[in-house]
């Protein structure tokens, strides 16, 4: 521990702390632009930039280490005026739209000049380049116009999902992010997870705005236009309308979806009980008849477009069932739509989802079980939020409502689907069972739960033992499967997600500022909404769920039946690394 003091305040501190974590524990916040907690520490943007005894120049606070009797000054005359000035060079070739930018009222830039009162913007104009807006990929958009080269998504994509695909291109005045070589994003691979979006501090990279498809079909009134909301969205989507985080949003999400128009308002928690019925069996056959292992979970279409792009060995150990969103599309479509005598045709299908990869796994081959795709369009939380607030609504006072019958019907294994854990949990309850026929086998798995990168487990199941690993994004995922390769590791069942943390941290959820984001544990926030879901419902295990027993009496016949595959299961192919 070392002393310091912070404006003149006494403070004792860990001496690994930096300038700017030391004022975080006094209520200080030093405001910054490139900086995000263990992802990308560079000190690029000098937003942080403040006063240190002795010191020959400001320092920036992000990497500058803290020292035994160290005298810091944060707000000084000089400080400020340094920090208006950077924000006026930064404004000097930054697209200043601010009126259009889908990012208007929550931009970090927007939020800085406001505080530190800058009130020219024109202070530095000069000549600046125009860059084209790539809007190759079907889940986003880059605008390097918007770009104030904090490098935060190059770090995003990276050091945290090992992926690497964008980056600084030339340099000095000409230096941009892009491709290699800039190229499109639908040239290289991505796999579309999105964290580059919710790390972005201005509107330079964002999501591909479908709203306007929603819309033109819930006015069209040949369509029978439902919704699917996945089990994280309850937790996230108060966010976007002032709620704590951690505010479990489901009942005024369902009230307000309804008033929006939709014809039917359901869970995608009763597809992901569907999924378990059907992975678990296939987890089981696959034990059981010496199948491909180990199985690997494919809810994450963002892991999925990992697996086919950088392990194409391992696609046989994907699991072929749809994900949820799929699963519920393909029910819709097929049963859903012959019970209420509808064209499936007509029957237009809205995801909202915590993720981008969603908007590309709509357009999958292999996605179509009645002949048309599974699911039309696929909205981000961001996105849904956007249409409740142009319609008007005031979601914090609406009074809770329920979801539709039979589709919103779930049981608390569906709901921890949201959680990196969830989907490995929500198997070993269902296929623990089938293998001991015990109606007292186990609810709860706790060594799977946690935000851990990687979770190893062993469950002595009568005569068999199951070895599960749990990797928490893509760049954990990477570092396991390596292991797996090598031989290091034999699992017999793995989850991948592609997102750290899971779903509740999916690229498609309410962006929480940085000054947020490195002192607050959204993970584990959002997650805790789900968890006591689970633990408050009557019913935890996929296979209790009375109306997936009905589906499968009155539609499927049985998990893993001919029909099932038909309809729930889905193929994979190879896709370029270049």
């Amino acid at each position: 521990m070392v002393n310091i003091k912070i404006n003149g305040m006494s403070l004792t501190v860990p001496k690994e702390m930096t300038i700017l974590e030391a004022a975080r524990t006094a209520n200080i916040e030093i405001p910054t632009l490139c900086y995000l907690k263990e992802i990308n520490q560079i000190g690029a943007c000098r937003i942080c930039v403040v006063e240190v005894k002795g010191a020959r120049t400001l320092v920036a606070a992000c990497t500058y280490p803290v020292a035994e009797g160290m005298e810091i000054w944060t707000n000084t005359e000089k400080v400020q005026k340094s920090r208006r000035m950077t924000l006026e060079l930064i404004l000097s070739n930054h697209q200043r739209h601010c009126l259009s930018c889908i990012r208007s009222g929550n931009c970090e830039l927007q939020r800085l000049c406001w505080l530190f009162g800058v009130d020219d913007e024109h202070a530095y104009d000069g000549f600046n380049p125009e860059y084209d807006f790539d809007d190759s990929a079907m889940h986003m958009v880059r605008n390097n116009n918007k770009c104030i080269l904090c490098r935060r998504c190059e770090a995003a994509c990276a050091r945290l999902q090992n992926v690497g695909v964008i980056g600084p291109n030339d340099r000095g005045f000409d230096t941009h992010i892009g491709c290699a070589f800039d190229q499109n994003l639908d040239d290289v691979a991505c796999v579309s997870c999105g964290q580059c979006i919710v790390v972005c501090p201005t509107g330079a990279i964002h999501e591909k705005d479908q709203t306007q498809k929603v819309w033109d079909a819930l006015n069209n009134p040949e369509k029978h236009v439902i919704v699917q909301t996945a089990p994280s969205i309850r937790a996230t989507i108060g966010e976007a309308f002032g709620m704590p985080i951690g505010t479990d949003a489901t009942g005024k999400m369902v009230a307000a979806l309804r008033r929006l128009g939709f014809d039917g308002v359901y869970d995608t928690d009763f597809a992901a009980d569907m999924t378990i019925m059907e992975e678990a069996h296939e987890l089981l056959e696959r034990v059981k008849n010496g199948g491909t292992l180990p199985l690997i979970t494919s809810c994450s279409p963002g892991w999925v477009n990992f697996c086919e792009h950088y392990y194409p060995e391992f696609i046989p150990n994907l699991s072929t069932c749809k994900s949820p969103q799929q699963m519920f599309g393909a029910i819709s479509k097929t049963w859903y739509a012959k019970k209420h005598n509808i064209d499936p045709k007509n029957l237009f299908v809205v995801g909202v989802m915590p993720c981008t990869a969603k908007k590309f796994e709509v357009n999958r081959e292999d996605e179509n079980a009645a002949g048309v795709p599974d699911c039309d369009v696929a909205l981000t939380t961001r996105e849904v939020s956007r249409m409740m607030k142009r319609a008007g609504l005031d979601f914090a006072n609406l009074l809770d409502e329920d979801f539709d019958a039979p589709l919103g019907e779930s049981t608390g294994a569906g709901t921890i689907f949201g959680a990196t854990g969830g989907v490995m949990e929500a198997a070993l309850r269902t296929a623990v069972y089938w293998l001991t026929g015990d109606d007292a086998s186990p609810v709860d798995f706790t060594e799977v739960r946690g935000m851990e990168g990687i979770k190893e487990a062993t469950y002595k199941v009568g005569d068999l033992e199951v070895n599960v690993a749990i990797a928490s994004g893509l760049g954990n995922a990477d570092k396991l499967l390596k292991r797996v390769k090598k031989g290091e590791k034999k699992y017999h069942f793995i989850e991948i997600m592609g997102c750290p943390g899971g779903c509740i941290n999916g690229g498609g959820q309410p962006v929480q500022p940085a000054h947020v984001r490195n002192f607050t544990d959204l993970r584990a926030l959002r997650a805790a909404v789900l968890y006591n879901q689970d633990e408050s419902s009557q019913l935890r295990k996929s296979h209790e769920n009375p109306m997936v027993k009905m589906l499968y009496k009155e539609w499927f016949e049985a998990p893993g039946s001919h029909k099932a595959h038909e309809a729930l299961h889905t193929s994979y192919k190879v896709r370029s690394h270049y």
